[in-house]
C-alpha cells in the first residue's frame, strides 16, 4: 500500500533538488528532508544507545497529516533505514474495516517475530504471562474453566512481552501505520506502553490522520496530544516541488502552465499528484498548457465518484473483487477474495491484474489497496444490501478457512438480523473467546449484536446472561440492565436463575449500590430449593450488609449470620463463604479474639481467584487472622493472593487489594518501610482503574495511615491532595475508615472543630453499624487526644471505653494500642503506671513500631519524674527498634532525649559486654529486635 509521492513504474534513480533523494523504491522524495532527517536520527541514536546500559534509551516518534500527505512512504523509509541498521522492525497499520477486532494491531506486531522463535524460545519470552497475554498475541488459547484476564493484566502481559523482545532483539524499531484506525485494545496497550519507551532500546512510529482519531481512544489521544510529544506534520507539497515531480515523470517538456494545473488540481497532495501523473501517462496526453483543461477530470478520477467510475469501466468481475477485497479489509487472501466476490479462480485472476494494472489493488500472495483512500471509496460505494450480503458472505468463507471465530465475528457485526440460531451461536462463541483475550467491551459488542437477531426463545436468558457479565468490570449499570432483564423471562432455568441473581448483586455492589444488592441476593435465597444455590446466595446476602456502611439493621443481621455458621464445618465452597463472613463480622463487631479464629480455621480454602466467589472472601478470612495479631498466617495467605491474582492476570483493583492488604500486614507489624512500598504499589496500580473506587480509597487510606505512623505529616497531606482523599466518602465500608482518617489529617493541619466534628461522626455511624472493635479503627483514641485540651473527663471516658473493647478482644496489640491512648490523656498519678502496661503488653505483640513508641513514651515519662534508672535501656532499645521498624521521626526523638541525657549508644553497648545487667535490652524487647 503506497501513501507517498513515488511515481509507479518510473524508473528515475537521479537525485531531485529538494528531496531527500531516492525513496526505496528508487523515485525522489520532495520536501521531506527534515522529516527523513528526524527520522533517520532517531533510529541512529536509538542503534548508537541501545549498547549503552545507562540512561536514556527508547524514543517516541509521531507522524501527523491528513491522508495521501506521504506517512506510508515515510514510514517505509524508516523500516529500511532501521533494517539497514540490524534492527529488528515490528510492524503493523490499522485498518478501517478491522477496527473492532480486538488486539488485531498488536498481532501484526509480535506475531512474525515470535512465529520465527521455537516454543521454548516463546516461553521464555512470555515467562509466566503466556497463558494470560498468548491469547491477545494468538498463539494460544486460554484454558476453559480458568478466571479471565481482566484487560489491564493483558497489558501487562504484552508490557513483558514487548520488553523481553527489546532485550533479546534489541534494538527495535516499531511502526504503526493508520493508528487511527487501530483497534481499541492495541491502541489502549500503545498508550499505556509509550510512557515507558525510554527505560527500553526501543523506538515507536506511530502515523496517524490527527482528525480521523477514534474518540473512544482517550489514553491514545492523551499520548499523541501530551506536552511531552512532538508530532512531525506533514504538509502538501509547493507547487515547485509539484513541477519537479511532474517533470521527473513526464519529462522536461511538462511546461509551467501544466505543472502549476497539476498542482491546482491535487492541491499538492503527493498521492493525488502521484495518480494524476500516472494517468497523464496512461493517456500519453501531451504535458503542455493545451492540455491542461482535462487535468481535473483525471484527477476526479482517483477519488470518489471518479475512481468508482474507473472501476466500472474494468467490468463487472472486477467491480466484485474489489468490493470483496474492501469488506475483507487489509492482507487479503486471494482465495477469500473470490470466494466473497463468488468468482472462479481463473475469472477473479483476471480480474485481480485488471485491478492491479489499474493501481487499485497491488500484491500476489496477499492483496491490499495501493491506497487507503482508495480502499474507503470503494467500500462505501458498495450498495448498502450488497456490502451486508457480502459480510453475510465473508463471515462464512472465514470460518470455512479455520481462520478466528472474531474474524467472522466483525462481519456478522454488519449484517442485518435475520433470526439465524447459527448466528447467534457464532457471535456467542465471539464473546467468549474476546473475554479470553481479554476484551470485554468486544465481548460486549457482540453479544448485543447476537441478541438483535434475536436468539432463540429458550436462549434468550442465557444470551442477556452472558451480556450482563460481560460488562460487569467495565459497566455495572449495563449489567445491572441486562441481568434483570433475564430475570424477569418465564420458566428460566434454575441455575441461570441462581447465577444471574449472584451477578446482578455483585452489578448492584460495584455500582455502590450495596443494600440493594444483599436484598436482591436476600430475596433469591429465600425461594432456591437447592442447598448449594442457596449457601451462595446467603453469603452474597450478607457479604453486601457487611460491606454496606449504612447497614440499617446490623445487630440483627449479625445474630442471624452468627446461628447460620454455628453449625457449618466448611465441607463445600458454599459452607465456607459463610464462614468468611462470620470471621470478618466477629473481628469487626470485636468478639474475643480466639473465636474468631476458631471459625477462620474452618474457613480457609477458597480460591482468590474464583469466578464464583472472588477476591473478597478470603481476604477477610486472612484479615480476621492479622487483626488477632496472626500476623505470620496473614502474610502467608496475602501472599498467596498476590500470586493467584498475577498467575490468571488480574492487574487492575484485585491486584491493588492485593498490594493493600499485603501492606497492611506489615504495618499491623511495625514495618513501616515494607508497608509504605506495597501501599504506593497498590496507590499505583489503583491510578490506573480510575479515581475514587474502592480500590482507590483502600490503598490511599493504607499510605496515609503509614505516613502519619512515621511522622511524614507534609508528604501525607500533600498525598491527600494528589488522590482526592476527601468527602463525599464511599457507601461501602473500606480500611482504614476514610472519615476517621481524614479527621486525623484535619488534626494534622491545626483544625481541631472540623476534626473532632469528622472523628464524631465516624464514631457514630461505626457503633451504628456494630463496628467496636478498636483495633480495626481507633477513632475513640484519636478524638480522645483532640479533645483532652478542651474536655479532658470525656477524653478519658473514650479512652477507657476503647480499653474496654481491647480487652473484650483480648490481643495485646489492640490491649497495647488502647493503654497508650489512655495514657496519653490520663491524670498524671496514672500516667506511667498505664505506660507501664503498654510496655508489657505490647511486648508480646507483632506491632513492634507499637513497642518502640510505647518504650520510648514510657523512658520519657521516667525521665521526667526522676526514674533515670532504666531510662537509658528504653531509650536505646527504642531508638534501635525504631530504626528498624522504619520510624525516622521516633527513632530521632529517642536520640533527641538520649542526648538531651548525655548518653551515647557506646556506653551502653560497653555495660552490656561488662555484664551490668541494667544495660541489657528486657527479655521481651530483647525478642521483639530479634523478630
Amino acid at each position: 500500500m503506497s501513501e507517498g509521492n513515488s511515481v509507479p513504474g518510473q524508473e528515475r534513480n537521479e537525485r531531485r533538488v529538494g528531496s531527500t533523494g531516492p525513496s526505496r523504491a528508487g523515485t525522489p522524495l520532495y520536501e521531506r528532508a527534515d522529516e527523513m532527517a528526524a527520522a533517520r536520527e532517531a533510529v541512529e541514536a536509538l542503534s548508537a544507545r541501545s549498547t549503552d546500559r545507562g540512561g536514556r534509551h527508547g524514543d517516541l516518534l509521531l507522524l501527523s497529516g491528513a491522508a495521501g500527505l506521504g506517512k506510508t512512504t515515510l514510514l517505509t523509509e524508516i523500516r529500511a533505514i532501521a533494517a539497514a541498521r540490524g534492527c529488528t522492525v515490528l510492524s503493523a497499520r490499522g485498518s478501517e474495516q478491522e477496527h473492532t477486532v480486538p488486539f488485531h494491531v498488536v498481532r501484526q506486531l509480535l506475531q512474525p517475530v515470535l512465529a520465527a522463535c521455537t516454543e521454548a524460545e516463546r516461553r521464555e519470552i512470555f515467562g509466566g504471562w503466556y497463558e494470560i497475554a498468548g491469547p491477545a498475541v494468538g498463539l494460544l488459547a486460554q484454558q476453559a474453566g480458568t478466571a479471565m484476564p481482566d484487560p489491564q493484566g493483558v497489558r501487562d502481559g504484552l508490557d513483558w512481552v514487548l520488553t523481553q523482545l527489546a532485550v533479546h532483539k534489541a534494538p527495535i524499531v516499531m511502526v504503526v501505520d493508520d493508528a487511527h484506525w487501530g483497534d481499541l485494545e492495541s491502541l489502549a496497550w500503545l498508550a499505556a506502553f509509550a510512557v515507558r519507551v525510554q527505560e527500553l532500546p526501543l523506538l515507536i512510529v506511530l502515523g496517524y490522520r490527527p482528525d480521523e482519531l477514534p474518540a473512544d481512544a482517550a489514553a491514545f489521544r492523551e499520548l499523541i496530544g501530551g506536552r511531552g510529544s512532538h508530532p512531525i506534520t506533514l504538509r502538501a507539497l509547493s507547487p515547485e516541488s509539484v513541477a519537479k515531480l511532474a517533470r521527473g515523470a513526464l519529462g522536461p517538456e511538462a511546461d509551467d502552465p501544466f505543472c502549476r494545473e497539476c498542482w491546482a488540481v491535487t492541491g499538492g497532495n503527493p498521492y493525488e499528484t502521484v495518480e494524476l501523473i500516472a494517468k497523464v501517462q496512461d493517456r500519453g496526453l501531451t504535458p503542455s498548457e493545451e492540455s491542461a483543461h482535462l487535468l481535473r477530470d483525471l484527477g476526479a478520477s482517483s477519488r470518489g465518484t471518479g475512481l468508482v467510475k474507473r472501476l466500472e469501466r474494468l467490468g463487472n468481475p472486477a467491480v466484485r473483487l474489489a468490493w470483496a477485497a474492501a469488506v475483507l479489509g487489509t492482507e487479503i487472501s486471494p482465495e477469500l477474495a473470490a470466494s466473497v466476490a463468488g468468482l472462479p479462480p481463473a475469472e477473479a485472476q483476471d480480474a485481480t491484474d485488471r485491478l492491479r494494472v489499474a493501481r487499485i489493488l497491488t500484491g500476489t500472495r496477499t492483496l491490499e489497496f495501493v491506497h487507503p483512500l482508495i480502499a474507503t471509496a470503494v467500500y462505501r460505494a458498495i450498495p448498502s444490501a450488497m456490502r451486508t450480503a457480502m459480510h453475510g458472505q465473508a463471515a462464512s468463507a472465514v470460518v470455512d478457512a479455520g481462520l478466528n471465530i472474531t474474524v467472522a465475528a466483525r462481519h456478522l457485526l454488519e449484517t442485518h438480523p435475520s433470526n439465524d440460531p447459527e448466528t447467534v451461536q457464532q457471535l456467542r462463541a465471539a464473546a467468549r473467546e474476546n473475554l479470553r483475550q481479554g476484551a470485554p467491551d468486544a465481548a460486549h459488542r457482540c453479544l448485543e449484536r447476537a441478541l438483535r437477531e434475536p436468539p432463540p426463545a429458550e436462549e434468550r436468558a442465557a444470551v442477556l446472561h452472558e451480556l450482563g457479565c460481560s460488562a460487569l468490570l467495565t459497566s455495572p449499570a449495563t449489567t445491572v440492565n441486562h441481568l434483570s432483564a433475564a430475570l424477569q423471562l418465564p420458566d428460566l432455568d434454575p441455575a441461570l436463575r441462581e447465577d444471574a441473581t449472584f451477578r446482578l448483586a455483585q452489578a448492584l455492589a460495584h455500582n455502590d449500590q450495596l443494600g440493594e444488592a444483599a436484598a436482591v441476593a436476600g430475596a433469591e435465597a429465600a425461594h432456591t430449593r437447592s442447598y448449594g444455590a442457596r449457601l451462595r446466595l446467603q453469603a452474597a446476602h450478607h457479604l453486601w450488609l457487611v460491606f454496606d456502611a449504612h447497614e440499617a439493621q446490623a445487630p440483627v443481621r449479625s445474630r442471624r449470620l452468627a446461628r447460620l455458621a454455628e453449625h457449618l464445618s466448611g465441607q463445600n465452597m458454599g459452607e465456607k463463604a459463610l464462614l468468611c463472613l462470620r470471621t470478618w463480622d466477629a473481628t469487626l463487631r470485636g468478639e474475643p479474639a480466639e473465636s474468631a479464629l476458631a471459625v477462620a480455621t474452618r474457613a480457609v480454602g477458597l480460591s482468590y481467584t474464583d469466578p464464583d466467589w472472588g477476591f473478597e472472601l478470603p481476604s477477610i478470612t486472612a484479615l480476621g487472622y492479622m487483626y488477632a495479631d496472626q500476623c505470620d498466617r496473614a502474610e502467608e495467605l496475602f501472599s498467596s493472593a498476590i500470586a493467584e491474582c498475577q498467575q490468571v492476570g488480574w492487574s487492575g483493583a484485585h491486584l491493588s487489594f492485593g498490594f493493600s492488604l499485603l501492606g497492611l500486614v506489615h504495618f499491623r507489624r511495625g514495618m513501616l518501610a515494607e508497608a509504605e512500598r506495597c501501599a504506593r504499589e497498590a496507590v499505583r496500580l489503583a491510578d490506573r482503574v480510575g479515581p475514587r473506587l474502592p480500590a482507590k480509597w483502600y490503598a490511599v487510606g493504607l499510605l496515609l495511615d503509614i505516613l502519619l505512623s512515621r511522622g511524614d505529616d507534609e508528604e501525607a497531606l500533600s498525598v491527600a491532595e494528589t488522590h482526592d482523599f476527601a468527602p463525599p466518602y464511599p457507601n461501602a465500608v473500606v480500611f482504614p475508615d476514610p472519615q476517621a482518617l481524614y479527621g486525623r489529617l484535619l488534626l494534622v493541619r491545626g483544625r481541631r472543630t472540623e476534626a473532632i466534628a469528622q472523628l464524631t461522626a465516624a464514631g457514630e455511624r461505626l457503633e451504628a453499624k456494630g463496628i467496636l472493635n478498636p483495633t480495626w479503627c481507633p477513632w475513640a483514641g484519636h478524638l480522645a487526644l483532640a479533645l483532652a485540651q478542651d474536655d479532658p473527663a470525656g477524653a478519658r471516658a473514650l479512652a477507657a471505653q476503647t480499653l474496654r473493647r481491647a480487652e473484650r478482644y483480648d490481643t495485646p496489640t489492640a490491649i497495647g494500642e488502647a493503654l497508650r491512648f489512655s495514657a496519653a490523656v490520663s491524670e498524671d498519678g496514672d500516667t506511667l503506671a498505664l505506660l507501664e502496661r503498654a510496655v508489657e503488653t505490647l511486648s508480646k505483640s507483632p506491632n513492634q513500631f507499637l513497642y518502640a513508641e510505647a518504650l520510648v513514651d514510657f523512658a520519657i515519662g521516667l525521665g521526667r519524674r526522676g526514674h533515670t534508672d532504666r531510662v537509658a535501656e528504653l531509650l536505646f532499645e527504642g531508638a534501635d527498634l525504631a530504626e528498624r521498624c522504619g520510624a525516622e521521626r521516633l527513632a530521632e526523638r529517642a536520640r533527641a532525649e538520649i542526648a538531651a541525657a548525655g548518653l551515647r549508644p557506646s556506653e551502653l553497648r560497653i555495660s552490656a559486654q561488662s555484664g551490668d545487667r541494667t544495660a541489657e535490652p528486657s527479655r521481651a524487647g530483647a525478642g521483639r529486635v530479634q523478630h
